[in-house]
């Protein structure tokens, strides 16, 4: 993508934690963007070409081109992108980004741009889990710093045994090899997994939990806000989010 300034796949995500510059300013319109390299199909990595792919990779795409910046693309795990935008050291995050009351106190969000909530995962042989309830006593994985996290804790607490992994490959490969008896994901990774490397060994199951809106996150006070909003708005109205929608996940019910 020709707004990409140099290959996710040279960032390292612990030079990020140590700390970024931000490299954005009024005069150059070059922004620090920030996504999670295991949120798939939102953004991942590209094995052949060392790029970010992605739905919400394409939606930055879209949304720079018509707002007006270039941007440098870094990865991270989860659970240091909302701190790396709180502090400054980037100046936007995109990676399935729950919109949450606590969220919203130390950073900006764009507008919703998707729809979403929590599933229950378990392996296709296990017929004793249905929903929620059924996760009483049982090993549950989930991801660190992620809203099905504090949902688990609030609902579950000391009723289960929760493990945050810290990406989402690892709590997959964990309920593969029986590590966890279930995983509890945001809704359209854990059904993208079940369909590709999860298909036939494992199965979604029970209702869809806190429905939840997926924003862009910038920093506090960030002059960006509005022309993200803005561009989130014409793709919408012009047919741009429904084809990259129907791209990814099939046609949109938007």
């Amino acid at each position: 993508m020709q707004h990409h300034l140099k290959s996710a796949a040279l960032a390292s995500s612990v030079a990020i934690a140590v700390g970024l510059s931000s490299l954005a300013s009024a005069d150059d319109h070059v922004l620090e963007v920030v996504t999670d390299p295991s949120f798939v199909p939102f953004e991942m990595m590209d094995q052949d070409t060392g790029e970010m792919v992605g739905f919400d990779m394409d939606i930055l795409a879209e949304i720079a081109e018509r707002a007006g910046f270039e941007y440098n693309l870094q990865t991270m795990d989860f659970n240091g992108i909302i701190p790396a935008v709180q502090t400054g050291n980037v100046d936007i995050a995109i990676a399935g980004i729950t919109i949450t009351e606590e969220r919203e106190e130390i950073v900006d969000f764009s507008d919703p741009y998707y729809d979403s909530g929590l599933k229950i995962l378990i392996r296709a042989n296990n017929d004793d889990v249905e929903e929620l309830e059924d996760l009483k006593g049982l090993k549950i994985g989930t991801k660190v710093g992620s809203t099905s996290y504090d949902f688990l804790e609030a609902n579950l607490g000391d009723d289960a045994d929760i493990t945050p992994y810290p990406g989402s490959s690892d709590m997959y490969m964990a309920l593969l090899g029986g590590s966890v008896d279930a995983v509890f994901y945001d809704a359209p990774n854990v059904g993208y997994f079940s369909q590709t490397r999860g298909e036939g060994r494992v199965k979604v199951v029970g209702p869809l939990y806190e429905g939840q809106q997926y924003g862009i996150a910038l920093a506090d006070g960030s002059e960006w806000v509005e022309p993200v909003n803005e561009a989130l708005a014409e793709m919408k109205e012009d047919g741009t989010y429904d084809e990259i929608h129907a791209e990814w996940f099939g046609s949109s019910d938007e």
